[in-house]
């Protein structure tokens, strides 16, 4: 059934990762043009795809192959700047929502996620945002721009103020005026509680977009990351979140952003692939 076919999410047969037939669809966003330490994350989805090829594609936790809903791997966006970028993500994620599609954006850096936000917005009412990172990302502008990688969930507040910010662990103090603290989940927070999980998901609206960059995890786990933070979430903390929103809440769309890969580490690719894997059989088992 695999047959390593190039640049497809899974490695999938034609029977599986055709358009017409997929109920998923991978968008790649290979753009990087306002990360503000460590570059590379234009790379992330190519390596994200290439690991996935890796994968086993039956689910223990499910019981379930998620793949034969049928996931097709799109062209990816490339766009010279922001604006452009953020324009064709949103027309492109606005068509294939149209076409009843599920939509899953691979970035680039995290200003990536806003064109595919505003889409899913325009398409499903009261939509709120569950925000996984280790920085809260709500300046207004950085280093002269609005639409930097520190702005992203200052952009999409213009869209939906539903917007739950769970593992962070780094802010700067303009952005404290921004933030609603009573949805944000601070990671030393939910280190000493039992019962975070359930209030996060109490905070969500029924229609739930979420937007993952992946220093919401630990480095011990994930260090192929642009701007890296001590103290962040483990595997099973954030599968048990994401689990148990997909239980309770509809999960509209969802995009993974910054991974910047390494030749020298590949297992940070690999868990990024089988995160999208698990929250696709997540929310379709």
């Amino acid at each position: 059934m695999k047959n390593k076919l190039p640049y497809n999410f899974g490695g999938l047969s034609q029977k599986y990762s055709n358009y017409k037939n997929a109920h998923i669809v991978i968008l790649p966003v290979p753009f990087d043009k306002t990360s503000s330490w460590i570059k590379g994350s234009d790379k992330g989805p190519r390596a994200i795809i290439n690991a996935s090829r890796n994968m086993e594609l039956y689910d223990i936790e499910t019981a379930s192959e998620v793949y034969m809903k049928g996931i097709y791997t799109a062209e990816g966006v490339i766009a010279g700047n922001s604006r452009n970028m953020i324009r064709e993500v949103r027309e492109k994620v606005d068509h294939f929502i149209g076409e009843g599609k599920f939509i899953v954006l691979l970035g680039g850096e995290h200003m990536v996620s806003l064109g595919s936000i505003e889409a899913h917005a325009g398409h499903f009412r009261n939509m709120s945002i569950l925000h996984l990172d280790a920085h809260s990302d709500m300046r207004d502008s950085y280093e002269g721009d609005k639409f930097s990688h520190a702005c992203i969930m200052a952009r999409a507040r213009e869209t939906t103020d539903n917007i739950v910010s769970v593992g962070i662990r780094s802010s700067d103090a303009s952005e404290l005026g921004n933030m609603d603290r009573g949805r944000v989940f601070y990671a030393s927070a939910i280190n000493k509680s039992k019962d975070w999980i359930r209030k996060v998901t109490g905070k969500l609206s029924r229609n739930v977009y979420i937007s993952i960059d992946l220093d919401v995890f630990d480095p011990s786990l994930m260090p192929s990351t642009g701007t890296p933070e001590p103290g962040g979430l483990g595997w099973y903390e954030v599968l048990d979140l994401l689990e148990y929103v997909a239980k309770r809440k509809n999960i509209v769309g969802f995009d993974v952003v910054e991974l910047c890969p390494s030749k020298y580490n590949m297992a940070p690719d690999f868990l990024a692939a089988k995160l999208i894997y698990k929250l696709l059989s997540f929310k379709f088992a």
